[in-house]
């Protein structure tokens, strides 16, 4: 993923509406959950809803699928992985800020 496109991304899960969701949807699995349940759910008005909805489709976060009367909302999950790739992609790979280097942080475990 490119800087531009991850920024995005994250930018729409730091307000704490479009986080709620995407954990919500994240929670629903696969077949996603329908906007009348995220709705009930969250207890986030309808139209506020769609909104927050619009935004995270834009960058990739959910698609929607139309079954029906009834729309579904369904979490990237490739989208999610490769955003998690981009964070630690050079986890662990060391700086040196003139007399200081460190190259561990506990995140990354050594295989072996």
């Amino acid at each position: 993923m490119k800087h531009e496109e991850v920024a995005e991304s994250l930018a729409e899960l730091g307000n704490s509406h479009r986080l709620a969701i995407f954990r919500f949807l994240v929670k629903a699995g696969h077949q996603g959950a329908s906007v009348g349940e995220i709705q009930k759910a969250l207890g986030i008005p309808a139209s506020t809803l769609s909104h927050h909805l619009a935004r995270m489709v834009k960058v990739g976060l959910i698609r929607q699928e139309k079954h029906s009367r009834t729309i579904v909302c369904i979490p990237e999950y490739q989208h999610l992985e490769n955003l998690i790739n981009f964070l630690q992609e050079e986890c662990c790979v060391g700086i040196s800020v003139e007399h200081f280097t460190e190259q561990s942080c506990g995140l990354c475990k050594k295989q072996g």
